[in-house]
């Protein structure tokens, strides 16, 4: 018993098993509290403490999930190749938006962590919230943040983007194929661009182009702005 459930298997089947279940029951509740991806997350942190397995273990175990998110960026690519047609003429109008996006979060960040008494690692830690885990972490890193806190806000960031986004953009009456998806990608990354996918090809497409676009201006921008506005401390 002891070897199986410290096997790779065991791992990669709970962490599967566990995110089929946690989609079934948020399919039949609609409940935003029981997304799958917040649900499978604390299922199995109550497991792995039951059952005593170390952190260390269990992600050596399921390493082949972490290693396909490699190929799954790619076919995101592909996607975005299939939807080119509604790249061109946009090219102008898609770079801006986020840009100004990157911009306006970054900036958000800072002001209000000013405002609430906030320390600069605190602030370091939160400025790549919209950005994809791999590079927020990097970028935390740099900037004297916290990666390891960073990762987990990204993820709180990205699940509540992709619950409240879609719902917004309704509220607000906002039917552009391409809004949408550069919305999702660029404020909620991986998951925002999952619930993207949902809603059509050219959102999921696009969603995934954003997700590129905001790592690159965000990794770029925090240094710059926070330089320019060190000037005027």
């Amino acid at each position: 018993m002891h070897s199986l459930v410290h096997s790779e298997i065991f791992d990669l089947a709970l962490v599967v098993g566990t995110y089929i279940a946690a989609t079934i029951l948020y399919k039949k509740t609609h409940l935003s509290i029981l997304h799958p991806l917040l649900t499978s997350i604390f299922v199995i942190i109550v497991i792995l403490e039951f059952l005593d397995i170390e952190y260390a273990s269990f992600q050596q175990g399921s390493h082949l999930i972490h290693f396909m998110l490699g190929p799954s960026v790619v076919a995101l690519g592909y996607v975005l190749f299939e939807q080119m047609k509604y790249l061109k003429g946009n090219v102008v109008s898609i770079l801006t938006s986020v840009f100004v996006g990157a911009i306006v979060g970054i900036i958000s960040v800072i002001v209000i962590g000013k405002l609430m008494g906030a320390d600069q690692s605190l602030i370091a830690t939160l400025q790549p919230k919209s950005v994809t885990t791999p590079i927020a972490m990097g970028i935390a890193e740099k900037s004297g943040g916290i990666p390891s806190l960073t990762a987990v806000i990204v993820v709180a960031v990205g699940i509540f983007g992709s619950i409240v986004g879609p719902f917004v953009m309704k509220v607000l009456g906002i039917e552009s194929r391409i809004a949408k998806g550069l919305a999702l990608g660029a404020s909620s990354h991986g998951v925002g661009t999952a619930a993207a996918i949902q809603l059509g090809a050219v959102e999921g497409a696009l969603s995934g182009l954003a997700i590129g676009l905001m790592g690159i201006m965000t990794a770029i921008l925090v240094p710059v702005i926070s330089y320019i506005l060190s000037l005027f401390a």
